[in-house]
């Protein structure tokens, strides 16, 4: 803004942003930069953190962005905050705790889709912090591979869209079946959901990484956040190509 003001020379702009700031908070450097080079906030891991210091965080980057989010909240946590944070909203299956940018309009469309009802805290995950960042979701439920007519309705709202999240479990086939079908990116998530052989996610991961169906990234087991994050930058970065 100085700059586009002219209180500032172009070499002085270049000069602040070599020194990308941070807030030091004593326990925490909370990176206010981050916004502006991801086009993202910092967001907050709450495990291993007080209350106390997830409230400072929360502040500093309420204070620079005018929201926030922070995963792996428990409800607990949320108790805690509610009356030092206006605004602040929970979603108790994702444990996200998040303020939202009234005045940022959903931009594009990401499409969220759960194989299996189990799958949907991830999928939940994915999906807010999506929203959070600005991008529009529309969610598809239930649609795994153990009835594949049930995906065939929805073939429209994937073909709308600019980037598909698919969160599945068991053995992890969802994201290739729809990468074959849907000419969109595919961000796949396998989930901790599934049987003994199943290996607590890495069944699914391990088939996921090996698709045959090409377009396909994929993100870590229970993911949620980094597969939302991801789909919003290449929803807006789709956006930003066509103004």
């Amino acid at each position: 803004m100085d700059l586009h003001n002219g209180s500032i020379s172009i070499k002085e702009a270049q000069h602040r942003l070599r020194l990308l700031p941070f807030q030091d908070l004593e326990d925490a450097c909370v990176d206010t930069h981050r916004g502006i080079r991801k086009g993202y906030p910092e967001v907050i891991f709450c495990p291993g953190k007080t209350t106390g210091q997830i409230l400072n965080i929360a502040r500093e980057l309420l204070r620079v962005h005018g929201t926030f989010l922070a995963t792996r909240a428990e409800k607990n946590i949320f108790n805690s905050l509610r009356d030092h944070i206006p605004g602040l909203a929970y979603h108790a299956a994702a444990r996200l705790l998040y303020v939202t940018d009234p005045q940022k309009k959903p931009a594009g469309k990401v499409a969220v889709c759960a194989a299996g009802t189990a799958d949907l805290p991830v999928a939940e995950e994915a999906a807010i912090t999506c929203e959070v960042a600005g991008s529009a979701v529309e969610r598809i439920v239930d649609v795994g591979i153990a009835g594949l007519h049930r995906l065939v309705k929805h073939l429209d709202t994937l073909w709308t869209s600019r980037v598909i999240i698919v969160v599945a479990g068991m053995e992890g086939t969802l994201p290739g079946v729809i990468a074959g079908m849907v000419g969109r990116p595919v961000i796949a998530v396998p989930t901790s959901i599934g049987y003994g052989a199943h290996f607590q996610g890495l069944s699914p991961l391990l088939t996921m990484l090996n698709s045959c169906a090409p377009g396909i990234a994929v993100v870590n087991i229970d993911n949620g956040f980094g597969a939302g994050y991801l789909a919003h930058m290449i929803n807006v970065q789709t956006l930003d190509d066509k103004r």
